[in-house]
């Protein structure tokens, strides 16, 4: 360990890319790494991208597959069914449950396809034994409850196809709880809604984590003081590092940790810092993904010229204020110093708007060990920060489930 902090100690914290020492490199590899919030499986219904293949974040903006996970030494996660918000109507809610199922099976597809490289995990003792083979380990879960309707019990067909992770609500209140980030800016609950609470039930009795991210600060509370079992935040920063709805200030971290929950820390740059404003960006992005939303089912014509859109974006508004790995730790930094080792982990939301200069897709990731070691931690703090906790919090609804 020693030898290890000396290697570090002459790098900065915001440590280069390709410059991670090589005894720091061999621990990482050596290490169980989850990201508790990989968005990958949306990558996975795009016309002619493979999981299989490399690709460029630069040129196709996705940041997950097999060969960047093996160099960047990943060796899995909790890969997201994410549902976008829409109506809460009958309507809305058949519409969400059909794609919500269907992105499921693209989830399980991916897995049957390759077996020598992909494992499903349905328990905390799966990972070590699948990391050990050498494949990458495949938990799942639900970004969005939105797709369950008004019956809980549809979470159980959702359990049966492996979701271990489950959590409320997104972008915008729905039926089960209020968003931190509605566009009312008001609570429409409180915190959950009765059908909410319903559904916290559910997920103790099934042995699904219950994931706070994205949900009220009253949402938390309330999970806090219902959940049978340890609370996640699957991707979420600090409101003491920057004031936004979608981090939690420091008595909350407190009080999560007190349950025996979790903070994975996020690197989705809008919840880093502010960054200055860039009109003409935003409203050249926000027209382009609009053209994606209206052609859902893309051709792989259509995709390649809204990726050519996108490119001649970047040259035209280039982004000059992206928040960097520095801000990313400060949020990790400041969590371990309020928190400990024991509450906190890493769900950095690639393929779902994360990624910071310096460390812009799963390849970078070994400066994240680099960066915790010259901090001061040790291996062993390190390995609960990228797998241990958040599976010993799996572990911990596995015990409490049918009580």
């Amino acid at each position: 360990m020693r030898k290890l902090l000396v290697l570090t100690a002459l790098l900065p914290l915001s440590v280069q890319a390709q410059e991670v020492p090589k005894a720091v490199m061999q621990l990482h590899q050596k290490l169980i790494t989850l990201d508790s919030h990989l968005d990958t499986p949306a990558s996975l219904d795009l016309p002619g991208w493979s999981i299989e293949e490399g690709h460029d974040v630069h040129s196709d903006y996705t940041q997950v597959d097999l060969p960047r996970m093996k160099k960047g030494g990943l060796d899995g996660g909790f890969w997201a069914i994410y549902t976008p918000q829409g109506p809460v109507t009958i309507e809305g809610f058949r519409k969400a449950r059909d794609f919500a199922i269907l992105r499921g099976v693209s989830i399980r597809e991916m897995v049957a396809a390759d077996p020598a490289n992909f494992q499903l995990a349905l328990e905390a003792k799966d990972a070590a034994p699948i990391a050990a083979a050498g494949k990458r380990i495949v938990y799942m879960s639900i970004e969005n409850a939105y797709p369950l309707g008004e019956d809980v019990t549809l979470l159980k067909t959702f359990y049966d196809m492996g979701v271990r992770v489950s959590g409320f609500a997104h972008f915008a209140h729905n039926q089960f709880a209020d968003s931190s980030t509605d566009p009312s800016k008001k609570p429409r609950y409180g915190g959950l809604s009765p059908l909410g609470k319903e559904l916290l039930k559910e997920m103790n009795r099934l042995g699904i984590v219950p994931d706070a991210s994205h949900s009220s600060d009253q949402v938390l509370d309330d999970l806090l003081a219902l959940s049978t079992t340890p609370v996640l935040l699957t991707h979420s920063g600090c409101k003491a590092v920057y004031d936004h709805p979608r981090n939690i200030d420091d008595e909350h971290l407190k009080a999560l940790a007190a349950k025996g929950g979790v903070i994975q820390m996020n690197a989705y740059g809008a919840y880093l810092r502010a960054s200055k404003p860039n009109p003409e960006r935003q409203k050249a992005l926000a027209g382009l993904y609009a053209q994606m939303r209206e052609d859902a089912k893309l051709s792989p014509e259509a995709r390649t010229a809204l990726l050519a859109k996108r490119q001649e974006i970047d040259r035209l508004y280039p982004d000059t204020d992206r928040p960097t790995f520095d801000d990313f730790m400060a949020h990790m930094l400041h969590a371990l110093k309020v928190v400990g080792p024991d509450h906190v982990g890493i769900g950095a939301d690639w393929d779902g708007g994360g990624g910071v200069v310096g460390m812009e897709d799963v390849v970078d990731l070994p400066k994240i060990t680099a960066a915790l070691l010259k901090a001061g931690y040790s291996e062993a703090d390190v390995q609960k920060i990228w797998s241990g906790n958040v599976l010993r919090v799996l572990a911990a609804a596995e015990a409490g489930k049918g009580k």
